[in-house]
């Protein structure tokens, strides 16, 4: 794509998100909505829609050259994946549950399950490429140095004579044996020329027969070939076969397409350089040439002000502090005696102040307590509590999002760049915000200097003091802070402590890209049986880029967006929880601690150990932010009764020091911490769940999922999957099975040894059957913990008690029965009593 599709792309991006503007900020306000369903209809399609938005911004930003352009989108960018969090958490607060489904959504939109993939921006690891690769390189070092710390010093080795001559004697026979097959298969190859020659006999074909031959039998396996394909191709096409996947068919189209996205990228950096450049060369070219007709200037209408306001007041007026503005205040659209008026309005107030403030606040206090008291005691009537559901107001939209829009609409829409088909940063732009801020800077040069004027000119003519203006400081609340347990220390010590204790380890290379789940068709037509659907590998991996990788990976967003603190990992073995973590790792670019019971419990014992550890992730970890602190086994920690051989880990200690660590953390700490667990229902749930307030449950793969698995893992190591392997077969074949049980086998199977025999004897369903026969399934008692540990959550009690409004018709919609119509007397038992009547 060139730079004119990526234009097209950012237009349209714009005009859609003008169109969101017109819903998040109406003319007039919008009436309260009293059904949820339709406000949750709302939340919900305004969420599809700003997905769309976000793919498009994604891409620009990620292939816009154009540094000024970039700048802008980059606010936009930001502002919609703020929006996307806010509407997550707001669809959470109105039906009390993690998952959601947008099939009917999709289907009005006329959109693809496809489209509702949330992308990772890439700037999170390439804007940090150099910070990244520093610290990969320490890991990496001190890594190696454990290692030589390892082995023996004196590095002689342990071997004895005996082994020495058994291993010079399996050598020794592998050389022969290798000798003898290669002399043998000289002497086939010897026999076989022999016998050819004898079976010709001497006479010679003439060369135009013999080219004849040749042509004949070569004619005849083009057409078979042609005819195979053809015939391939039809059944293909009437769906009466499979069609071929091979390791990667379009190896070299995607090969083309990255290595045209990275030629853009470097081009970016060339114009970001050159652009940065400009910006000092611009500056003070602009300080020097025009600085000092500026400061001239803005020295002339200062002294006039001053004569203006000696006329109107016969004295010289008081400066305008810094804090007020200094000489902008006095250049307002106000003439010299409004000025000069508010000034003075300003000195009484502030000789007032000090003397009412005080009754001032007591009385006000007094006030509020009493209006407070005034309103609990008011019970609301019938009709009180019917005021509706409103859209909340946005941080994101109000202070990113429109404001970049505007100025989008304002400049850049209608702005003619047939001119700059290199995109290199325009000129004027950098001139006019430049002068801007030199004009600024010279502007508190000379208040500095006019208010020391004005003060000669008062004791030189008007013969008085000027009065010393006493501030009085402000009393600051002292904020509680972590004490600072290792202060003497740095953090490149601290990191290698943490390193060498096995607590910060390196992640595999896993992106979220690789964790393959299918999309739910059918949830609607569930929900309209009355049955709750499960679930799927897909809704799982978007719970996790919301939950664990755009909230982390920009500041801005990190600051304003609902903050979590905690995210549990759940479900059956192998379903995928560990890639998952570090595919939030990776997509980060983030640092991985371990703080499992089982890995601690050598380095960091008792309650100092536990104290100092958690000490050590916060401060490294807020130094090199941003940071994923993993618990493994985590139900272990609020578990009631542990076994022999988990007590010796101590895991409950560390289970009391979270709550009040995570506490220490704020709004710009961008630290996660991440649970992992096969046995949730194990552990109590109240502790739990405070610590780890959302929660993502990876379900069994359903037939979808196991089929996209089958079909991907396949040719991934190298298998090709022809009409004889049947995989729909196997996807049905391995119900009951985890994406791990599924991915081991095809390990298994796909040795070198079965690769190699593969031309003649192609894969069948045959092969992966034996595999999977040998791994423990999973049971349905076992997804039925999970179900019925999921209701005892509080979100899962909030979610059962929505439905049950929802079916009956009764409450508010939000989650708490009216007492008034009948609370807790309408469930089940008020039901069974009108049957019996």
């Amino acid at each position: 794509m060139s730079h004119i599709s990526y234009n097209k792309q950012w237009q349209d991006a714009q005009l859609a998100m003008a169109d969101m503007l017109a819903i998040e900020t109406p003319a007039q306000p919008r009436a309260p909505e009293t059904d949820i369903n339709a406000a949750f209809q709302l939340v919900a399609t305004m969420f599809v829609k700003y997905v769309q938005i976000f793919r498009k911004l994604e891409q620009c930003y990620d292939q816009v050259v154009h540094p000024q352009k970039r700048r802008l989108i980059r606010v936009v960018l930001d502002g919609c994946m703020g929006r996307l969090l806010e509407l997550k958490h707001e669809m959470i607060t109105m039906d009390y549950s993690e998952y959601h489904y947008f099939d009917d959504i999709l289907a009005d939109l006329k959109l693809t399950p496809n489209d509702l993939e949330i992308p990772i921006p890439n700037y999170f690891v390439l804007e940090r490429a150099q910070a990244i690769e520093k610290r990969e390189r320490l890991l990496g070092q001190i890594l190696a140095r454990m290692t030589l710390d390892n082995e023996k010093p004196d590095g002689t080795t342990t071997m004895s004579i005996d082994d020495a001559i058994r291993i010079v004697q399996t050598h020794e026979r592998a050389r022969q044996g290798r000798l003898r097959a290669k002399q043998i298969r000289d002497l086939r190859l010897n026999d076989q020329r022999a016998r050819q020659r004898a079976n010709m006999g001497d006479s010679k074909m003439d060369r135009g027969l013999a080219a004849t031959i040749i042509q004949k039998y070569y004619r005849r396996h083009v057409v078979q070939k042609e005819a195979k394909k053809f015939r391939d191709e039809e059944y293909m096409f009437l769906g009466m076969a499979m069609p071929t996947f091979h390791k990667d068919p379009l190896k070299r189209l995607h090969a083309e397409v990255r290595a045209h996205e990275d030629e853009r990228r470097k081009r970016q950096e060339k114009h970001e350089i050159n652009y940065q450049q400009s910006l000092i060369a611009t500056r003070e070219k602009i300080k020097q040439t025009e600085g000092p007709d500026m400061k001239e200037r803005l020295q002339d209408q200062i002294r006039q002000w001053f004569i203006e306001c000696r006329n109107v007041s016969k004295k010289f007026p008081d400066f305008p502090d810094e804090d007020d503005g200094g000489s902008n205040k006095i250049f307002e659209k106000k003439t010299v005696a409004e000025v000069q008026a508010d000034l003075e309005a300003k000195m009484e107030s502030k000789g007032k102040k000090g003397k009412g403030d005080k009754k001032g606040k007591k009385g006000k206090k007094k006030k509020e307590k009493k209006g407070k008291k005034g309103k609990k005691g008011k019970k609301k009537k019938k009709g009180d509590d019917d005021e509706g559901w409103t859209l909340p107001e946005s941080e994101f939209v109000t202070g990113m999002i429109k404001p970049s829009t505007e100025t989008y609409q304002n400049f850049w829409e209608t702005r003619d760049e047939t001119h700059n088909f290199e995109q290199n940063y325009d000129s004027e732009i950098v001139k006019e915000e430049k002068r801007s801020e030199v004009v600024e800077e010279i502007r508190v040069e000379v208040d500095a200097l006019m208010r020391e004027e004005l003060k000669n000119l008062k004791a030189a003519i008007d013969k008085t003091k000027e009065k010393k203006k006493k501030k009085k400081k402000k009393k600051k609340k002292k904020k509680k802070k972590e004490k600072d347990l290792t202060p003497d220390r740095t953090i490149e010590s601290l990191y290698e402590e943490l390193v060498m204790n096995r607590i910060i380890i390196r992640p595999p290379k896993v992106t979220l890209n690789d964790f393959i789940g299918d999309f739910n068709y059918l949830p609607s037509l569930i929900r309209q049986a009355k049955h709750e659907p499960m679930p799927t590998m897909s809704d799982a991996k978007q719970l996790t880029a919301l939950y664990g990788i755009l909230p982390l990976g920009s500041e801005k967003v990190h600051e304003i967006a609902p903050q979590i603190k905690g995210l549990l990992i759940c479900g059956p073995k192998g379903c995928g929880k560990h890639m998952l973590l570090h595919a939030i790792c990776n997509e980060l670019g983030a640092n991985l601690f371990d703080i499992s019971p089982k890995n601690i419990f050598e380095t960091y014992r008792e309650k100092e150990g536990i104290k100092m550890l958690m000490h050590l992730c916060s401060k490294v970890g807020k130094a090199l932010q941003p940071t994923i602190i993993f618990i493994d086994d985590c139900d272990k920690l609020w578990k009631k009764k542990l076994k022999p051989e988990e007590k010796q880990f101590e895991p409950k200690r560390l289970g009391k020091a979270l709550p009040k660590w995570l506490k220490l953390i704020k709004p710009g700490d961008r630290v996660l911490l991440v649970g992992i667990t096969n046995e949730p229902y194990q552990g109590t749930v109240k502790p739990m769940m405070k610590v780890f307030p959302r929660c993502i449950l990876l379900p069994r793969p359903e037939y979808g999922t196991r089929l996209l698995l089958w079909k991907t893992l396949i040719p991934k190591y190298n298998g090709i999957i022809t009409p004889s392997l049947d995989v729909t077969s196997l996807a049905k074949l391995s119900d009951t099975y985890s994406s791990g049980h599924i991915h081991d086998t095809i390990v298994e199977v796909l040795t070198e040894r079965r690769l190699a025999k593969m031309a003649k004897h192609p894969l069948q369903a045959s092969d992966f059957i034996t595999g999977l026969a040998h791994r423990n399934p999973i049971y349905k008692d076992e997804e039925t913990a999970f179900k019925s540990w999921w209701k005892k959550t509080p979100t899962g009690k909030k979610h059962e008690r929505f439905l049950e409004e929802q079916e009956s018709g009764e409450g508010d919609g939000k989650g708490k029965k009216d007492k008034k119509k009948g609370g807790k007397g309408k469930g089940k038992k008020g039901k069974k009593g009108k049957k019996k009547k």
